[in-house]
C-alpha cells in the first residue's frame, strides 16, 4: 500500500481538457463493475505540490479528515514541505500514531476508551497531542487516569478564529469557548498549572477565511469585504494570544489556516505551521476560490442503468452528500459527460440518480457518469479503495479508511 508522488511527471495537466481526461478515466475503469472511485496521480501530485508553493516555505500539516486514506496521507508526508498530521478522533490518532511521530487531535475528545489506550500507551503518549477548550476536557481525562498514574498528556488549546463583527455579531463557525487573548491565557495558565499535563501548541482555524469561497456568485463582493476585514483582526488578535501562551509555555508549534487560506495564514509571523487536506484531492466546493485553481484528484463514476426519458438518463446510488447545511453545494457534482443535472425534486439519491440534460440523450444503459464529491474526505466513507489512474492506466489500487475496516466518525 503506497503512493509514490515524488518520481512521475508534473509537466503536463491532463484535466485542462475535460474530454480527454475523464475519457482517460472512463478507460481506465472499463473492466470494473458497479461504483468505481479514482485517484489521479497527476492531480494529487500536482495539488500537493501547489500547496507548498502557496504555502509560502510554511510547513502544512496533513488534516486526515479530509482524506481518509492512509497512502495518500503518507505520500504527501514523504514530500518536502509537509510535516505532521492532524487528526480527526482519537482511536484514529491512535492508529496513526503507530507509524507517524507527530499526530495532533484537532478536536476535543470524550472517548474514555481511547483516552485509557492513550495513557497505558507511553509511546502513543509522546506522539499524540489532545486538543482542548475547557478545564472540563481535562477533568474528563483526570477521571480516567489521575496524574501519578499515567504519562504526560500533550495538549494544544483550539482558540476560536472567527469574527465578531460590530454590527454582524459572529462570522464564522462556532468552536472554541475561548476567542479573547486574556480567555486563551487564562486556559493556558490554568493547564500550565494542572499536574499531568504539558501545553506544547496552540490552533486557530479560520473557517471563515479558508472555508469560504470567494469567486461563487453574486455574492462575492461582500465575501471579499468580510474576509478582508476579518483577516486584519485576527491577524492582531492571534498575535497577541502567541505572545501571551508563549509567556506560559515553550510552544512547540502554532497551527492555522486551511487549504482556503494558505496565503494568508502562511503570511502571520506568529503561525509556525498550517493545516490543509482538502486541497489535496478537491472536492467540487473548492472550485469558487479566485487565489488558486485546484485539479479534480478525487473522483467518481456510476453506472447508467434506466432512461425513463430520451433527456434522462438515471444512475444507480450517488446519494453522497457531503456534511454541513442541506443545500445544493453539498451535492456531488455530475462533471462528465458534460452539461448532466439532478432533477430538483430528487437531487442525488440513495439508491438512484436521474441526470437530465442533452448529453443524457447519447448515455445508454451500462455507460458511466462521472461525479464530484462536494468535500474530500467523506467520499472515502463510501467506498473501500481508490483505483490510482496516470493517464488510461490504473497504476496501484488503495484502500480508504474504510477499506482498512476503520470507521472513526
Amino acid at each position: 500500500m503506497s503512493l509514490d508522488l515524488l518520481s512521475s511527471n508534473t509537466a503536463t495537466e491532463p484535466w485542462k481538457d475535460p474530454a480527454s481526461f475523464w475519457g482517460a478515466l472512463t478507460q481506465a475503469v472499463s473492466g470494473i463493475s458497479g461504483p468505481v472511485a479514482t485517484l489521479s496521480l497527476p492531480a494529487l501530485r500536482y495539488n500537493a505540490l501547489d500547496m507548498v508553493v502557496r504555502a509560502g516555505g510554511v510547513p502544512i500539516r496533513v488534516a486526515s479528515k479530509s482524506v481518509r486514506v492512509r497512502a495518500a496521507i503518507d505520500a504527501t508526508l514523504a514530500m518536502a514541505g509537509y510535516h505532521g498530521i492532524l487528526a480527526f478522533t482519537l482511536p484514529e490518532a491512535l492508529w496513526l500514531a503507530e507509524t507517524h511521530d507527530d499526530v495532533v487531535l484537532g478536536y476535543p475528545t470524550a472517548d474514555r476508551g481511547a483516552i485509557a489506550a492513550l495513557v497505558a500507551d507511553e509511546r502513543a503518549a509522546t506522539r499524540v497531542t489532545l486538543m482542548v477548550d475547557d478545564l472540563a476536557q481535562l477533568d474528563l481525562i483526570d477521571a480516567v487516569a489521575a496524574p501519578g498514574t499515567r504519562p504526560e498528556i500533550r495538549l494544544a488549546i483550539d482558540a476560536d478564529a472567527s469574527w465578531r463583527a460590530p454590527a454582524l455579531g459572529h462570522i464564522g463557525v462556532f468552536r472554541s469557548p475561548v476567542h479573547e487573548p486574556g480567555e486563551v491565557s487564562a486556559l493556558g495558565r490554568a493547564i500550565a498549572a494542572r499536574p499531568g499535563f504539558r501545553l506544547v501548541g496552540l490552533m486557530m482555524y479560520e473557517a471563515q477565511i479558508a472555508g469560504q469561497g470567494d469567486a461563487t456568485g453574486s455574492g462575492d463582493a461582500m465575501i471579499r469585504w468580510m474576509q478582508r476585514r476579518s483577516s486584519a483582526e485576527l491577524l492582531e488578535r492571534r498575535g497577541e494570544i502567541v505572545a501571551a501562551l508563549r509567556d506560559i509555555a515553550p510552544l512547540e508549534f502554532v497551527n492555522g489556516g486551511g487549504t482556503g487560506s494558505l496565503e494568508y495564514t502562511a503570511s502571520d509571523q506568529s503561525v509556525t505551521e498550517l493545516t490543509a487536506g482538502s486541497g489535496l484531492l478537491a472536492g467540487h466546493l473548492f472550485d469558487g476560490y479566485r487565489s488558486f485553481d485546484l485539479a479534480p484528484a478525487a473522483a467518481f463514476a456510476l453506472e447508467v442503468v434506466r432512461k425513463p426519458q430520451d433527456d434522462i438518463a438515471t444512475v444507480l446510488g450517488g446519494g453522497w452528500i457531503a456534511s454541513g447545511p442541506p443545500v445544493a453545494s453539498r451535492q456531488p457534482l455530475p462533471v462528465w459527460p458534460a452539461g448532466l443535472q439532478t432533477m430538483p425534486r430528487e437531487g442525488a439519491g440513495e439508491v438512484q440518480t436521474p441526470l437530465k440534460g442533452a448529453a443524457a440523450r447519447d448515455l445508454a444503459v451500462g455507460d458511466r457518469v462521472w461525479f464530484r464529491h462536494s468535500k474530500s474526505g467523506e467520499l472515502a466513507e463510501r467506498v473501500d479503495r481508490y483505483h490510482v489512474v496516470d493517464g488510461a492506466d490504473i497504476v496501484d489500487e488503495v484502500p480508504t479508511y474504510r477499506g482498512e475496516g476503520k470507521a472513526f466518525l
